[in-house]
Formats: C-alpha cells, structure tokens, sequence
C-alpha cells in the first residue's frame, strides 16, 4: 500500500448514524473512534478533512512530518482558481478557521495513531516558538493559525425585508424565516418534521440541535403563516414526515432538500 488514492465513502446508518470510510485501515478505524463519540457531521467533516490533506500530501500516515503539515497549511491559504474572494477580507484562499479546523483532524488523527503505537511523534505542532523567555527556560509561541474573533453581522429589518422579497416560494421563504426569526441553523431547519410544528403555541421543537440537544424555540407568527401557505398551496402530499421538501418542477439547489433526496 505504498501508493494510495483516498476515496471518501459515506453510508447512513438508521435515521442519524453515519458511517463515513477512505479506503486505508488506519483511518478507517480512527473514522470509527470518532463515530463513536462524535456527531454524524463532525465524522463528516473529520473524513473530508482527512481526505483533502492525503490527496495533497500524498504519503502514508506514519511517513508524514512536520514539514508536510506545514507546506499542507502553505497550500491550503494560497489563492483558489477562479476569481472567488472572501467579502470579510478580501483573500482568495481557504479560511483560518477552515485551515484551523483541518489541522485539529489531523492532530486528533496522529494523537489516536500514536496512542496505537502506529506512529513515534505528532507531526502537527500546537504553535512555533519564537523566543525564551528571560526569566525562565519556558519559551513563548505562537500558534500555526490565528484566527479572527468577529461578530456575526446582523441585517436590518429592511435588509430583511428586501432579501425575503427575493424568494420566489413560500417553502424559501418560511426556511429563511425560521432562521432569521427563530435563529435555527440550517440542518435544523432541514431537520424539521411534522410533529416539531406545534402551532398552538408558536413554538418549534429542534429534535437533533447542534451537539445532539434538544430545545423548544419561539417564534413569530409571520413564519406560521408563511408556513401555512407552503403546506396548503406547495407541498405535495408524499411519503415523509419532513416539513420542508423538493417541489414538483423546482430544481434541487442550497436550500431544497427532500424525503427523498436526503
């Protein structure tokens, strides 16, 4: 196996499992540990991670050093193809938060090998030292990537207004309205069935929330009676019990998601 191709497979296990695999035992297995402890897409994004960083550098896990992992940050930060900026600072490479998030996979990886004894050392430093200091031997560093600590950015009710107007179905619309009014996350929003409705009292039950909790969310009126008229003039009357699904004649596109399509 000394040259190899990872090959993301991903396969639902019940209504919430998954079980996600790239085609090289010692991955598969620590793919495995984290299924086991973690959320379906936190094994989601820890077996993209991974395949991404053994696409670029293209070597067994116990042949892989420090210096691989820090021309795998080099490349990951350079310019993508294409003219697509980031609006929040104008760069054109993947994101700190997204590079950080991959180092963190990479650095649970090599941790559960070296717990296994399939590899000597971690390759993924914590930070570079830069300098002792005076009073001590303890040396100061600084971490791989820094990343920004910003605010959401809030629209203004005419923002609001004006991007709603833009919707062309009452399904966008009462999906960007349980975020905007309820602040639910997209996969709870796509997560939504039927018995979470809970009209009575203008409240939405979030079953499989961030994290796996579960909490009851609030919200205003105007997203039941968008809603309403999504159930009574859109959606068509089809096996599954999940609020929000692909509409007869609609192409599936970042806000359509289906039964059948999920």
């Amino acid at each position: 196996m000394d040259q190899w191709m990872p090959c993301l497979v991903q396969r639902r296990l019940g209504e919430s499992g998954v079980e996600v695999r790239l085609g090289h035992e010692q991955l598969d297995d620590y793919l495995r540990f984290v299924g086991a402890r973690c959320r379906p897409n936190s094994v989601l994004a820890a077996g993209f991670d991974l395949k991404v960083f053994f696409t670029v550098v293209g070597k067994q896990p116990a042949e892989v050093n420090t210096v691989d992992v820090l021309e795998f940050i080099a490349a990951q930060r350079a310019p993508r193809r294409g003219n697509v900026v980031r609006l929040d600072d104008g760069e054109t490479g993947l994101s700190a938060r997204t590079v950080s998030r991959r180092l963190a996979t990479l650095s649970g990886l090599f941790g559960y090998l070296l717990a296994c004894g399939a590899v000597d050392s971690n390759p993924v430093p914590r930070g570079l030292l830069t300098r002792a200091v005076a009073s001590g031997r303890r040396q100061r560093g600084t971490p791989l990537m820094r990343t920004p600590r910003t605010l959401p950015r809030l629209l203004s009710p005419p923002e609001a207004a004006a991007f709603l107007a833009t919707l062309r179905t009452a399904r966008d619309r009462a999906m960007v309205q349980a975020m905007l009014l309820g602040a639910l996350r997209r996969c709870e929003v796509l997560g939504l069935r039927l018995r979470d409705v809970q009209l009575a009292d203008r409240r939405l039950f979030i079953a499989d929330g961030k994290g796996g909790h579960q909490r009851i969310v609030p919200i205003s009126s105007a997203f039941f009676l968008t809603l309403g008229d999504y159930l009574d003039r859109e959606r068509e009357a089809i096996d599954t019990d999940a609020v929000f699904v692909v509409l007869k004649g609609t192409q599936p596109g970042p806000t359509t998601v289906g039964g059948r399509d999920r």
